[in-house]
C-alpha cells in the first residue's frame, strides 16, 4: 500500500507495561514528596513543640537525601523511557532504607511511626511481583528486627495506661490514620493503573487476532483473484468475437447487451486487479500522485458512473487542495461505505467530503433504516450485518481496519431525520504526497 501510516500510539503489550510503569513511577514520586513534607513537619513538631530531644541536624539531612533522590526519580520520569519492574523495587528499597535511618535516630521501635513500613509493603505487593516482593517483606522484617536492638534513645513518657492523651498513642493513632489515607489513596491510583495496562493488553490481543484475520482473507481474495483472471479473459475474448460476428451485428439490441457485459467483464477486471494490489501483487501503477478534490471528485464520479441510483448527491467542501498519494485501497474503502449505503437505500445517497483541522473527513449518508443499535455498539466487528448473506458483514470491518491502519478513524450513528450516516476520517500526513 503506498500511503503511509500516520504515527499512532503503540498497542503493543510491551507498550502498555511501559505506560504503566512510568504512570506507577509518578505515583512513587508524588508519595515520596508527601514523606518529604511529613517528615519536616513531624521532626519540627517533635523538637520545637513537644520538646523532644532529637538529632536535628542528622534527620534533617536525611530528609535532605530523599528528596534529591526524588527529583533524580523525577528528571528518569521525564525521559519517557520505560520504567522496569526492578527500577520500582530499588526505588522501594530505598524509601524502606531512609525510613529505617529516620527511625533509627529516633527511637528504632519505640518509634510509633515504625508502622510506616506496612506502606511500603503494600506498595510492594502492588507493583512488585515474584521474588521482588518477598525481598520487600525480607528487608522490612530485618530492619524491624535490627532496631528494635540498634537505635539511638527517644524520650517518650512510659504512660501507656493514660491511653488516647499520651504522645505514643496520639503517635499510633496518627501513623494508623496516614497509613490507611495514603494506601486508599495511592493503592486506588496504582490499581487504577494496572487495570489501564490490562484494558490495553486485552485491545492489542484483540487488534492482533483482528490482523490475523485481515491477512487469512487477503490471502483467500487473493487465491480467488488468481483463479478468476483466467475464465474473465476467456469471456472477454468471447463477447470479442461475438461483437465482430456477421450475424449478431445484424441486431442491435444484441450489440448493446454484448457492449454491457464487455463492460461488465472489464469491471470485473479492475476489481480482481485491485484485490491483487492491496494484497502487494502490482498488475497496474502502485500509487499515484494526485490531490485530495482531485481524488474524490475522481473517486465519486466514477462511483457514479459504475452503480444505478436515481440520485446520488455529492458536495466537495474540502476548501484549499493539497497533494496526495491515492491507490485503490483508499478507493475500495470508500466504495466498500458508499455501495453499503446504496444497498440499504437504493433511491438516494449522498456524499460530502469536507476538511477538518489537519484531517480528511468523508461522510456517506443514506435514507434507508438505519443501523440497529446493537450493529453500533459492535461497529467493525466481522459478520455483523443485516443482509442476511453468506460473508456478509465485512465491508465496514475491512474499512475500519484501513482507516486504522492510516491512523484515522470510522464512526456511524443514524441521524434524526430517518437514514444512517457512516463518516471516514484520515490524517492529512497519512495520505501526504512525499515530495
Amino acid at each position: 500500500m503506498s500511503t503511509r501510516p500516520a504515527t499512532a500510539p503503540e498497542r503493543s503489550p510491551r507498550s502498555a507495561d511501559a505506560a504503566a510503569g512510568l504512570k506507577n513511577l509518578q505515583q512513587l514520586i508524588q508519595l515520596r514528596w508527601i514523606a518529604v513534607v511529613g517528615q519536616v513537619f513531624t521532626i519540627e513538631l517533635a523538637h520545637y513543640s513537644l520538646g523532644l530531644a532529637l538529632p536535628l541536624r542528622e534527620l534533617l539531612l536525611v530528609v535532605g537525601c530523599l528528596a534529591v533522590f526524588n527529583i533524580v526519580s523525577l528528571l528518569r520520569l521525564r525521559t519517557g523511557l520505560a520504567v522496569r519492574n526492578v527500577e520500582l523495587f530499588l526505588a522501594l528499597l530505598i524509601d524502606v532504607a531512609v525510613l529505617t535511618v529516620q527511625l533509627y535516630l529516633s527511637g528504632g521501635t519505640g518509634n510509633p511511626f515504625v508502622f510506616l513500613y506496612l506502606l511500603q509493603i503494600t506498595l510492594g505487593a502492588v507493583l512488585l511481583r515474584g521474588a521482588y516482593i518477598w525481598t520487600i517483606v525480607a528487608a522490612t522484617v530485618a530492619c524491624f528486627g535490627a532496631l528494635a536492638r540498634y537505635h539511638l534513645p527517644l524520650d517518650l513518657p512510659q504512660d501507656l495506661h493514660e491511653g488516647l492523651p499520651t504522645l505514643y498513642v496520639t503517635g499510633l493513632l496518627v501513623c494508623f490514620a496516614l497509613n490507611a489515607t495514603l494506601v486508599v489513596v495511592f493503592i486506588t491510583r496504582i490499581s487504577l493503573n494496572l487495570r489501564e495496562r490490562d484494558a490495553r493488553l486485552a485491545d492489542a490481543r484483540r487488534r492482533r487476532v483482528e490482523e490475523e484475520h485481515i491477512v487469512r482473507m487477503g490471502l483467500l481474495a487473493s487465491g480467488a483473484a488468481h483463479e478468476l483472471g483466467t475464465p474473465l479473459a476467456t469471456l472477454a475474448v468471447i463477447l470479442g468475437d461475438w461483437q465482430h460476428d456477421a450475424q449478431l451485428k445484424a441486431s442491435a439490441p444484441l450489440q448493446e447487451d454484448i457492449a454491457e457485459m464487455q463492460a461488465q467483464v472489464q469491471r470485473c477486471k479492475s476489481i480482481v486487479s485491485g484485490i491483487l494490489l492491496s494484497a502487494g501483487e502490482t498488475r497496474g501503477e502502485a500509487s499515484v500522485p494526485t490531490t485530495v478534490c482531485s481524488f474524490v471528485d475522481a473517486l465519486a464520479r466514477e462511483w457514479r458512473h459504475t452503480r444505478s441510483l436515481p440520485r446520488f448527491d455529492y458536495r466537495n467542501d474540502f476548501g484549499a487542495d493539497t497533494p496526495m498519494v491515492s491507490d485503490t485501497t483508499l478507493q475500495q474503502m470508500v466504495f466498500n461505505v458508499l455501495d453499503n449505503a446504496r444497498d440499504a437505500s437504493p433511491h438516494w445517497v449522498g456524499m460530502r467530503v469536507t476538511r477538518d483541522g489537519e484531517a480528511l473527513r468523508i461522510t456517506v449518508t443514506d435514507a434507508g433504516p438505519g443501523f440497529a443499535p446493537g450493529m453500533l455498539e459492535r461497529l467493525g466487528t466481522p459478520y455483523q450485518s443485516t443482509k442476511n448473506r453468506p460473508g456478509g458483514g465485512l465491508g465496514l470491518y475491512l474499512v475500519l481496519n484501513v482507516a486504522r491502519t492510516l491512523g484515522g478513524s470510522v464512526t456511524a450513528r443514524n441521524r434524526p431525520e430517518g437514514g444512517a450516516e457512516v463518516t471516514i476520517e484520515l490524517p492529512l500526513a497519512a495520505v501526504a504526497h512525499p515530495g
